[in-house]
């Protein structure tokens, strides 16, 4: 399957991060890796006219996600930290958006589209298609594609260009994420367009 990129498509590369790429307090395994891959999809989406969308953690410093109040994860991505800050590497264009989850100190936030304005955003922008990709593929990659289909999209998870925390935790997250429609691919199959 070979998919064209058009105006009512977005892309939204998720939470690549200093914090969640080796080196963070909260790495994923070869979280960096992805980065040459997203600026490709980056450049062709932008080239195409499709929207381009980075979600990122913007925590306040005593989250509660965070194990010293009581959560499952070290601290990371704390607002105006370099750990919050997009891997240096990323191309972000001037058009893309940038949308900030999980900000208030009492509420988890692991899609993009939770407690964010993102939902509406693509609606007024005519977006009908959402290619997804980022970190981790286990964690916020799937909890942001599951609340894509909820939303009504046609949602696609771009594999090579995510990174998840295990192997068996990122096989269990594909299965789930295909059982209620959302399509897994390859960047080859935009990116050769």
């Amino acid at each position: 399957m070979m998919l064209s990129i058009k105006k009512r498509d977005a892309l939204i590369i998720v939470d690549l991060q200093v914090d969640f790429c080796p080196g963070g307090n909260l790495p994923v395994p070869e979280g960096d890796e992805i980065v040459p891959i997203a600026n490709k999809l980056v450049e062709l989406f932008e080239k195409q006219g499709g929207q381009i969308v980075f979600s990122r953690d913007w925590h306040p410093d005593k989250h509660m996600s965070f194990k010293e109040c009581g959560g499952p994860w070290p601290a990371h991505c704390v607002q105006n930290t370099r750990g919050a800050e997009f891997h240096p590497d990323l191309f972000i264009p001037p058009s893309a958006i940038v949308v900030s989850k999980a900000t208030e100190t009492l509420k988890e936030a692991y899609s993009a589209f939770d407690g964010t304005r993102l939902s509406e955003t693509l609606h007024e922008a005519g977006i009908e298609r959402v290619f997804i990709c980022g970190l981790a593929t286990d964690v916020c990659v799937k909890s942001t594609a599951l609340d894509a289909i909820k939303l009504g999209y046609d949602t696609y998870v771009i594999q090579d260009a995510s990174r998840g925390i295990t192997k068996e935790s990122v096989e269990q997250s594909l299965k789930e994420m295909k059982s209620v429609g959302v399509k897994i691919i390859e960047s080859r199959q935009i990116l050769t367009n």
